[in-house]
């Protein structure tokens, strides 16, 4: 077995002889069985059994197959190509966009003891160079590259001399134009299957539609790959949407009741807002730091760094941040603005409760997210097909936030699958939404719109129901119409539902080319015409919102053994430079707390204690028991 070999002072240079070998090369010939992946499973990962479909993509991959993924954040893809990369011939390249994801998995694969590396632009040209120097003797396993270092034509012909074991293309869904994450350089990435033709590739996305499956196929030329589509359900997730009235103390409120001490993301649309969400977040005592593209990228990479490895970091972010990170224990993704699609919303909020443990996606949204986000769509340089696409995407993102049904099932049946009993777990599920008669009111609303002339936004509109006396209503003669002054049985909170819900269901549309004036479209003739009713959901006041209990640790874990556990665990993780997750989840210090070791070998039968980390931290975590327990 070869030493482990430093081959320098950065920890993604680090090479530690993997488990599989007793000479250095990868030595396990072909065909490695399902049952040669579930020893390594087990003597490498520390885990007894696969979750399906894990073993049927490890199988294929096995036997030369190609595959394409499509599996939840949390849901165990990485294994899809880990573990055939330690029993196939070679070493497999794994292709990820973002430096900061690489440098995550080669920190946790190390720490198992499996041979990895990356190479990317954050490399000094001599760690490179070593990193390069070890994949073409064949001391590694995986070597993470960014796509556009893979596509370089040295890069091409190094992979020519040293045959790879296979491709996994992570994040899979950036290849799609019509994704909500499309970069460039992914187009170019079917050079792996035109000069690589019997390397097994695997394509692996936590998010992708039928449409987009479609697309990474084609253009990965993956039209004859096995295609497994996990279910999208992430049942330890509770979604929750309100309407926005004052966001900031509504988050305020959220953090300090549910959330104290946690960590989590907050999304906002613009950099301007996550600068000033995280200044005013840390006035009121929470360790909040921005992360957005116009940040320096040491700042970004400290940020970044912080959250990964101090306890209860709230990120504050643009849509820049996220994309790869394997921070198990996010509590919560917080929106203070409406994403621009359901994928986008499921992706993110996704990064929440990695390690299956209870956590809370949180969002508020009003009619003016929806104004803004059509306007920054309408000044894109998209085609006017994309415009339309991203339109459809928009208004289905709105349609999920005011449905008065189970949440979850209508999120998974965008993507394709069903749900055959509400979930319990949303906010419509655990306080179902009243409805009202809104029939009368939609044709008032229907009928201001068409007798203004389609040129005028809500507020205005409003004005005009309400019968408000001002200087644009004077002079546009408003006062005039027989709409004038018919509402004034709602209240101005009371009609911006209205028009909202209208929006929703697409009886009328923003014109963004007329300043987010209101346009009729043809669906909302019947409601004219008195041939369809209108159900609409009473919108509760903010004081009406039901506090719900924190997350707290199961009734039978001790608090006190549990925080030593976690003390114990960030010091060895300081010591390392490495994020505490790590070292080892929450969930396998729960399993310490329950069991509580005494032996080594006791220890070894915790989930999620491979080999490697039994060896290297069963007498730390031994210790902290037995002290504890009164008894070393």
């Amino acid at each position: 077995m070869l030493p482990d070999a430093t081959l320098s002072a950065d920890p993604a240079t680090t090479l530690a002889a993997s488990p599989a070998t007793d000479q250095g090369a990868n030595p396990v010939a072909n065909p490695a069985t399902l049952t040669d992946a579930l020893q390594s499973l087990e003597h490498v990962f520390g885990y007894t059994a696969f979750r399906p479909p894990q073993d049927e993509i490890i199988a294929t991959l096995l036997d030369g197959g190609d595959a394409l993924v499509v599996m939840p954040t949390g849901g165990g893809k990485s294994l899809c190509y880990q573990l055939p990369a330690l029993l196939r011939p070679g070493c497999a390249i794994v292709i990820s966009p973002l430096i900061a994801l690489m440098q995550d998995q080669v920190d946790a694969l190390t720490q198992l003891g499996v041979r990895a590396a990356f190479l990317n632009s954050s490399l000094a040209p001599q760690d490179a160079h070593a990193v390069e120097q070890a994949w073409l003797s064949d001391q590694l396993d995986l070597l993470y590259v960014a796509p556009e270092r893979l596509l370089q034509p040295r890069m091409l012909e190094l992979m020519e001399q040293v045959s790879p074991a296979l491709f996994a293309i992570d994040e899979a869904h950036c290849v799609s134009q019509w994704g909500h994450d499309f970069r460039e350089d992914y187009l170019q990435l079917s050079v792996l299957h035109e000069r690589f033709a019997n390397v097994p590739r695997i394509a692996l996305t936590a998010t992708a539609d039928e449409r987009t499956r479609q697309e990474i196929a084609q253009r990965l030329g993956l039209e004859q790959a096995r295609h497994f589509v996990a279910s999208f359900d992430r049942p330890n997730i509770r979604y929750r949407i309100s309407l926005k009235d004052n966001p900031r103390a509504q988050l305020l409120r959220f953090l300090r009741d549910e959330q104290s001490g946690n960590a989590g993301i907050v999304y906002c649309l613009s950099r301007k807002r996550v600068d000033e969400t995280a200044a005013w977040l840390a006035d009121q005592g929470f360790s909040a730091l921005p992360y957005h593209a116009g940040l320096a990228s040491d700042v970004r990479e400290r940020h970044q760094r912080r959250f990964l490895r101090e306890e209860g970091v709230i990120i504050v972010a643009t849509i820049a941040f996220g994309m790869g990170i394997d921070k198990p224990d996010v509590r919560f993704v917080a929106h203070l603005d409406l994403p621009k699609t359901v994928e986008a919303y499921y992706q993110e909020t996704g990064r929440a409760g990695r390690d299956g443990e209870p956590s809370d996606a949180w969002l508020v949204y009003g009619l003016q997210d929806v104004i803004t986000l059509r306007q920054m769509l309408q000044q894109s340089q998209g085609s006017e097909d994309y415009k339309r696409e991203e339109q459809r995407r928009l208004s289905a993102m709105l349609g999920l936030c005011e449905i008065t049904t189970c949440r979850r099932q209508a999120l998974l049946q965008y993507f394709g699958e069903a749900l055959s009993e509400p979930c319990g777990n949303c906010d419509n599920c655990l306080t179902p939404v009243e409805t009202w008669d809104g029939t009368e009111a939609a044709q008032m609303a229907l009928s201001a719109v068409y007798r203004t002339g389609q040129r005028f936004g809500v507020n205005h509109l409003i004005d005009v129901l309400r019968g408000v006396e001002n200087d644009k209503i004077f002079s546009n003669d408003h006062h005039q119409l027989p709409t004038f002054g018919v509402g004034q049985a709602l209240d101005a909170r009371q009609w911006r539902s209205v028009f909202r819900q209208l929006v929703a269901r697409g009886y009328v549309s923003v014109d963004m080319n007329r300043y987010g004036a209101l346009v009729m479209q043809e669906s909302c003739r019947a409601v004219l015409r008195g041939e369809a009713s209108v159900d609409l959901r009473k919108d509760p006041k903010p004081s009406a919102a039901k506090r719900t209990t924190k997350t707290a640790l199961p009734e039978h874990i001790d608090i006190g053994l549990f925080e030593a556990l976690r003390e114990c665990r960030r010091e060895l993780a300081e010591e390392q430079g490495i994020p505490p997750y790590i070292v080892f989840h929450d969930r396998t210090l729960h399993q310490i707390c329950e069991r509580r070791p005494q032996t080594v070998q006791e220890f070894a039968a915790i989930s999620g204690v491979g080999d490697r980390k039994c060896e290297k931290y069963a007498e730390a975590f031994l210790e902290v028991v037995r002290r504890e327990a009164g008894t070393s």
